[in-house]
């Protein structure tokens, strides 16, 4: 019955928090521990609920890592929008779209390893990480102003890749450079790819 309440909340309103804390439970051990270190049981015993209530939200392991993904590549997408939102240059919107997008997977690298690692390894995530090429590379499209609409589809998809695995060096350690010639290097990117 979803509409009794208990202490105050309802049936519907438990199960959406116990699911958020499996989601967060999953984002820490995906992002810290990676593939081999998210399991069903891992995931409840740092979520400190049972398995039981696992089951309630989720069908399986994969379903959580999937909706882990999709939860950091949604904040990912939208911290891009809110980034460009108000910028009046193509020059500024790179640079407020690339400082948006450090922030986000530096200053919480798990949502980093999670968005960019983690599809490398975690079989539940390889075909979901192809999935959101597309829609960041739409974004990027939508800021490109040379070239026809195949064109800048075209430049945006090989940006996106170019881009992904410049942050996929630094998150693994491969690459070591400043925070800051990260950034810029990644905002000449950008602007090149314009023709700026």
């Amino acid at each position: 019955m979803p509409g009794r309440t208990w202490a105050g909340t309802t049936l519907d309103d438990r199960k959406a928090l116990r699911r958020g804390q499996l989601v967060a439970a999953g984002l820490e051990l995906l992002g810290t521990e990676g593939s081999a270190g998210t399991s069903v049981r891992a995931v409840c015993r740092h979520a400190k609920l049972t398995e039981r209530y696992f089951y309630e939200s989720f069908a399986d392991r994969e379903e959580l890592v999937a909706a882990v993904y999709e939860h950091v590549g949604e904040e990912a997408r939208q911290s891009l929008v809110d980034a460009v939102r108000d910028a009046p240059t193509p020059v500024s919107r790179a640079e407020h779209a690339v400082r948006a997008f450090v922030e986000l997977i530096v200053d919480d690298p798990r949502k980093g390893r999670v968005l960019l690692l983690a599809p490398l390894t975690d079989p539940a995530l390889t075909r979901r990480g192809l999935h959101l090429l597309p829609v960041f590379a739409a974004l990027v499209g939508e800021q490109l102003s040379h070239g026809d609409e195949t064109e800048r589809r075209m430049v945006a998809v090989g940006l996106v890749g170019a881009l992904s695995n410049v942050f996929i060096a630094y998150l693994d350690g491969s690459l070591k450079v400043s925070r800051e010639r990260l950034v810029a290097h990644c905002v000449k990117l950008v602007l090149g790819a314009d023709g700026h």
